[in-house]
C-alpha cells in the first residue's frame, strides 16, 4: 500500500492532464487572507465606534472607500473635511500672521446662508418636503465645517499665543475670495477623487473627525491659566494639544455609550 502510495504521488506529480495541489502554498495563501479579513474587520470596527455615537450612519446616505464605510454620513462627511480644509486655506492666506480678530460682515453673511443651506436641506428632506441626496449633503456640509473653522480659527490664536495679530481673519478682500473657492474645490476632490483613496478615503475622514473635535476643545484647554497665551513656538502647544485630543476621544467613546443607552431606553418603550 504504501508503495501504491509514492507510486500515485509520481504519476499524479509527471502528468500534466491531472492537477496538482500545492498544499503548502494554499496553507500559506489561507493564512494570509485570514491576516487580511481580521485587519479589514479591525479598521471597520474602529471607524464605526468612531462614528457611532456622532452619527446615525445610514449606509444610503454614507460614503464607502474600499468596500468600508466612511464613520460618519455624507452631510457629517463634509462638516470635518470642510474644517479642516478650512483651516488649512486660513493658514495658507495667513502664512506669517496671527489673526485674532473675527471676519468683517460679508464673511459673517456668507457663514450665515451656508449653515442656513444645510439646515434648510437637512430639514425639509426630514420632514417629507423634499428628497435630497448625497451630493447635496455634501456641499452644504462643507459650508458649514468650512464657516466653523472662520470662528475657531482667530480664537486659537487669540488664546494659545503669547503674541498675536489684531487684524481680522479673511481681511482683506482677496483672502476672502481665494477662501471661498476652497468650497467647490473641496466638493469636487472629494466626490470625484476621494473614493479612489479605497480604504484611506474613510481613515481620513476619521482623521478629520479627531481634528476638528481637537481643535474645538484646544481653544477651551488653552483658557486654562497653565496655557493661556503661553505659546511662542509650536512646542509650546504640544501639551495642550495632547490633552485636546485626548478629550476628544473620551468625548467619541461617551457620546457612542450614550447613544447605547438611549437605544436601550427606546426599546423598552
Amino acid at each position: 500500500m504504501v508503495e501504491r502510495s509514492v507510486r500515485d504521488r509520481e504519476v499524479v506529480g509527471s502528468n500534466p492532464a491531472i492537477p496538482t495541489i500545492d498544499l503548502r502554498r494554499r496553507a500559506v495563501h489561507t493564512a494570509r487572507r485570514s491576516r487580511f479579513g481580521r485587519r479589514v474587520r479591525v479598521i471597520t470596527d474602529f471607524l464605526q465606534w468612531m462614528g457611532f455615537g456622532l452619527c446615525h450612519q445610514l449606509p444610503e446616505r454614507s460614503f464607502f472607500g474600499g468596500g468600508v464605510q466612511v464613520p460618519v454620513c455624507a452631510r457629517d462627511t463634509g462638516i470635518y473635511i470642510g474644517f479642516v480644509v478650512s483651516v488649512a486655506l486660513i493658514a495658507l492666506v495667513h502664512s506669517g500672521d496671527r489673526p485674532r480678530g473675527f471676519p468683517r460682515w460679508p464673511v459673517w453673511a456668507l457663514m450665515g446662508g451656508l449653515v442656513a443651506l444645510m439646515a434648510w436641506d437637512g430639514l425639509t428632506s426630514y420632514s417629507g418636503l423634499r428628497v435630497t441626496n448625497n451630493a447635496l449633503r455634501l456641499i452644504t456640509g462643507l459650508g458649514t465645517g468650512f464657516s466653523a473653522a472662520v470662528l475657531v480659527y482667530p480664537m486659537l490664536q487669540d488664546e494659545l499665543w503669547r503674541r498675536s495679530d489684531s487684524t481680522r481673519v479673511l481681511d482683506p478682500v482677496w483672502r476672502f475670495l481665494a477662501w471661498s473657492a476652497g468650497i467647490p474645490a473641496t466638493f469636487a476632490v472629494v466626490w470625484w477623487g476621494a473614493p479612489a483613496l479605497g480604504v484611506g478615503y474613510p481613515l481620513l475622514v476619521a482623521v478629520c473627525i479627531v481634528f476638528t473635535l481637537s481643535a474645538i476643545n484646544l481653544v477651551i484647554v488653552a483658557m486654562l491659566p497653565a496655557f493661556d497665551r503661553r505659546a511662542e513656538t509650536l512646542r509650546g502647544i504640544v501639551t495642550p494639544s495632547a490633552i485636546a485630543v485626548a478629550v476628544s476621544f473620551a468625548e467619541i467613546a461617551f457620546a457612542g455609550y450614550l447613544r447605547i443607552v438611549l437605544e436601550g431606553m427606546a426599546r423598552t418603550l
